[in-house]
């Protein structure tokens, strides 16, 4: 007989192998034809400036994790949210319940609100674009041929 943790691991087993295998298999059907355009480099549908393998700023990481923290409040929030209203428990305590509920909520969100005046008089939600270096590179290829592929392209 297997234990619970063996059919934790027949469903980890499982999932490699049926991963491995899609994997596999949309490798060889889908087609593969590279070309020029193709393996530009893509930014949010606007042409790149400068090289493309640069550092991102620290401050998008910290940007996007306030993010997750305030999705997660959500997340907090909803379970808050249906259980307020159960009759039962308010009947139960003679509705101290409900105010229970409301100032723990109150409690909640003020904790976050002062996360992000935190953050907001630190600064760390200001956006600075870096400045760009334009490439000085003085390439032997005319530019007129760059342009004509330019216009193949476009």
């Amino acid at each position: 007989m297997i234990s619970d943790f063996g059919y934790i691991l027949l469903f980890i087993i499982t999932g490699i192998i049926l991963t491995t295998v899609l994997l596999f298999t949309a490798k060889m059907i889908r087609p593969s034809r590279p070309n020029e355009e193709k393996l530009t480099t893509y930014e949010s549908g606007e042409a790149p400036d400068g090289n493309a393998n640069v550092r991102f700023n620290m401050r998008f990481y910290v940007i996007g994790l306030i993010f997750v923290l305030f999705d997660i409040e959500l997340i907090f929030l909803f379970p808050w949210a249906t259980v307020f209203g159960n009759k039962a428990y308010i009947e139960e305590t003679d509705g101290m319940w409900g105010w229970f509920s409301v100032i723990e909520m109150f409690v909640f969100v003020g904790m976050l609100l002062l996360g992000l005046a935190y953050a907001w008089v630190k600064g760390h939600l200001d956006w600075v674009r870096p400045e760009v270096q334009k490439n000085t590179f003085k390439s032997k290829v005319p530019a007129s041929l760059y342009e004509k592929i330019n216009q193949k392209y476009q």
